[in-house]
């Protein structure tokens, strides 16, 4: 196996890169001397990025990762003073909200491969893929309170549903530093494994949810963020559940049930 792009030697800076490998598309993060700080030309690329993806029906689950020691420290938001006088920044910042939102509701299943620390506004990034992997090195903070920052309610939202609500206070009223083991502790880690597992590890989930039907993980998916998100539509579920009934995938999954081989999606 060749080794993953994001352990490489760090490149020239550029906006998020798209690589594909069968099934999977990976978008890697690549401002490694600033710790894949995001830039607002990377919010427009990782928007078109997920444009790209889901019109691309060979893919079938999304990597998410970074360049370097870090996997991101958030959106380069400047001086306070500087961001609040300067609409592009407001807009820039609004901007970040909507790249969160719509990574979390890509139809496809995402991955989050924490190669390292994650700060700020990429662990609301993070929090929006439906699994995160990461190692001893991980660490996060969310430093809100110490800027000054009312975070937006989408990703506040995100904290209190998948972390519940005393983790949520505590990480963005403490700005609080916590470590891997802890990371995992409250449930923002899916897994932790040791650095030189991580790729296989990642692999190993990539490889299951790429053989898994394709429909029905994206009608699951969306039923499971409706939920977390109090706002279910509960006719539309219940459509989606009654045609995976008649469809192909059903018929595929049963007959290779019987047949005692995987199915072919």
């Amino acid at each position: 196996m060749s080794k993953p792009q994001s352990a490489r030697e760090p490149e020239a800076a550029s906006p998020p890169l798209l690589e594909r490998n069968g099934a999977r598309a990976t978008i890697r993060l690549n401002r490694p001397r600033h710790l894949n700080r995001l830039q607002p030309e990377d919010l427009d690329q990782l928007l078109k990025l997920f444009a790209e993806i889901e019109a691309d029906a060979a893919i079938r689950v999304v990597v998410l990762t970074g360049t370097g020691r870090a996997f991101s420290a958030g959106y380069d938001l400047g001086s306070i003073a500087d961001r609040a006088a300067n609409a592009q920044e407001q807009v820039a910042g609004s901007t970040f909200e909507v790249v969160v939102n719509r990574l979390e509701d890509l139809g496809l299943p995402t991955i989050c491969r924490l190669n390292g620390g994650v700060y700020g506004g990429s662990t609301d990034l993070a929090l929006a893929c439906d699994f995160r992997i990461g190692t001893e090195a991980c660490e996060m903070f969310m430093p809100a309170a110490r800027l000054g920052l009312h975070y937006y309610t989408s990703g506040i939202r995100r904290y209190v549903s998948r972390l519940g609500v005393d983790n949520a206070k505590r990480l963005f009223l403490t700005a609080e530093r916590i470590d891997a083991t802890e990371m995992l502790r409250i449930g923002y880690l899916t897994a932790l494994v040791a650095p030189d597992t991580l790729d296989a590890e990642v692999d190993r989930l990539a490889t299951q949810l790429s053989g898994n039907a394709p429909i029905a993980m994206r009608g699951m998916k969306r039923t499971i963020n409706e939920l977390a998100r109090g706002a279910l539509d509960e006719k539309a579920a219940d459509r989606r559940a009654r045609d995976s009934m008649h469809g192909d995938e059903i018929k595929e999954g049963v007959k290779a049930f019987a047949e005692k081989r995987p199915p072919r999606f």
